[in-house]
């Protein structure tokens, strides 16, 4: 048995799957395990990731282009947490996940070590910090 977070986005994103994956795994010099997209018969749409899995840091991430739209999208309220182990690092990734996105906590000193909060320009949520080992 295993878990593992799962993404999912909107047709209203215009299928962004494919552009997230490859930008996480730019980022984080990660790589992409699997990667299925759907037919031009298939609902959803030519192209658009069907189910894809992808690692960074360590983390498999599985995601999909929804054929369908959903009452729902990404909250920032679940996050993914990457320790990275050196501020040159966390200032790296922090600035590439920022660009087109929102911080929710600028990269500063808040008590407990270099830390940011960022959502990215496709909705996921980091939180950013500096591993103490």
């Amino acid at each position: 048995m295993r878990a593992l977070p799962f993404l999912t986005f909107q047709p209203s994103s215009d299928s962004v799957a494919a552009a997230a994956m490859s930008a996480y795994v730019h980022i984080f010099d990660g790589r992409v395990i699997s990667d299925r997209r759907r037919g031009a018969d298939e609902p959803g749409g030519e192209g658009t990731v069907f189910l894809a899995e992808f690692e960074v840091a360590g983390l498999r991430i599985r995601c999909s282009d929804s054929a369908i739209t959903h009452a729902w999208d990404v909250t920032p309220a679940m996050s993914i947490w990457v320790d990275c182990h050196t501020e040159d690092d966390q200032r790296r990734v922090f600035t590439a996940l920022s660009e087109d996105g929102q911080e929710f906590m600028p990269l500063g000193d808040y008590g407990f070590g270099p830390f940011g909060w960022v959502q990215d320009r496709f909705g996921v949520s980091w939180q950013i910090g500096v591993t103490a080992d």
